[in-house]
């Protein structure tokens, strides 16, 4: 294999990858233009290897979505609706309590809550959806509110980002997911996402959670009119915010799927580019701990190929999503934890349950069906 390289355009960076040098932004546009894909995969499985071993992590969690009403009109984004249109949604903390009681019997380790930008919450509904979560389950860790969300709750709330994020704190907040991100790149956010906090906001807001204790994700949506420059760029400053705080657990590239968004034109994502994008993510930001694939929206299939592309993680059992889906009803989108494990071994992985900050659940590889005839 090393023959092989030593003959290929990257066997410079197969130098780099080997002595642990910083990769450049040169050297992360070429990860982009080569053709190679399985040597950009390879030098990404060198330092995943090297970082976490054979591990690959997964969670059991539930998403919920908060609210559908946004008045962000984010070209790419199918899930939301218009503050007056008849379809929006707002879950009462009554509500949220119903959905989590739905999965109380599951062991459950992480709720995961974002939604869209609803101008009409008041400060105090944040806080109520944190006490209803932790009402019914204590000692579950709360994932919540992207900073795009937290810029619109500190709007409301009328306090410094800092006291917001420690009122939240003491309401349950464990950590923030790190959605919203979208592309650091004022082209795309004038053509897309215009009145959305941007590149600057949101790593401010990222900074400050960091500050107060507040351990986050950090996210990048390509596949849409992105080019590759701004792409390296964007984990260049997510790399360089990691160097300053030390704040961020993961790197979650996700893939756009245009379908039902106003860029349904243009084409939807490819297992190669969900490959690339995972295996240029874990080259480039030598600082993050994991890099995640995530499952619903690169298929359960292509992730367990990018555990050899450098992800480490690939998500958990997601119980229903609603952001990426192929139709409106389409929301119960689930893993059990039993097939979670099933495919990580199928992919030759090492299966560990984490908890939200990556501390070791269980390392079980027993797959067993449950009584009801679904496997756990």
């Amino acid at each position: 294999m090393e023959a092989l390289i030593r003959k290929s355009e990257l066997a410079d960076l197969y130098d780099k990858v080997l002595a642990g040098v910083r990769l450049s932004r040169e050297d992360g546009l070429r990860l982009y233009e080569t053709d190679d894909l399985p040597l950009v995969g390879y030098l990404a499985n060198l330092v995943r290897e090297r970082m976490n071993g054979d591990v690959a992590y997964y969670v059991r969690n539930q998403h919920i979505n908060y609210t559908n009403v946004c008045n962000k009109l984010c070209k790419f984004c199918s899930f939301y609706v218009a503050p007056k249109d008849e379809r929006g949604y707002v879950l009462s903390p009554e509500d949220i309590q119903a959905r989590v009681l739905q999965h109380i019997d599951l062991p459950i380790t992480e709720i995961h809550m974002v939604a869209g930008i609803n101008p009409k919450l008041p400060y105090q509904y944040y806080l109520d959806i944190l006490n209803a979560v932790r009402e019914v389950r204590p000692e579950v860790h709360i994932k919540a509110f992207t900073m795009i969300e937290l810029a619109q709750i500190q709007r409301v709330a009328k306090k410094p980002m800092r006291d917001v994020l420690l009122d939240l704190k003491a309401h349950g907040l464990s950590s923030l997911p790190g959605g919203g991100a979208e592309v650091f790149s004022e082209r795309v956010h004038e053509d897309l996402f215009w009145t959305k906090a941007d590149s600057e906001q949101w790593l401010a807001i990222a900074r400050t959670a960091h500050e107060v204790g507040l351990r986050s994700n950090a996210t990048m949506l390509y596949g849409h009119v992105e080019n590759r420059e701004e792409k390296v760029d964007h984990l260049i400053r997510l790399r360089e915010l990691q160097d300053e705080t030390g704040g961020f657990l993961t790197y979650i590239p996700l893939s756009f799927h245009p379908e039902r968004t106003e860029l349904e034109h243009l084409p939807g994502p490819t297992g190669s580019n969900d490959l690339r994008e995972v295996a240029v993510g874990r080259l480039m930001l030598d600082n993050f701990p994991h890099i995640k694939t995530f499952w619903i929206m690169n298929t359960i299939e292509v992730s367990q190929a990018a555990l050899w592309y450098g992800a480490d993680d690939i998500d958990g059992t997601i119980m229903e999503y609603e952001i990426t889906r192929r139709t409106v009803e389409e929301t119960r989108q689930v893993l059990t934890r039993s097939q979670l494990v099933a495919r990580i071994i199928e992919a030759g992985r090492n299966p560990v349950e984490r908890d939200n900050l990556y501390n070791v659940v269980s390392t079980s590889r027993e797959i067993v069906p449950d009584t009801m005839g679904v496997m756990s």
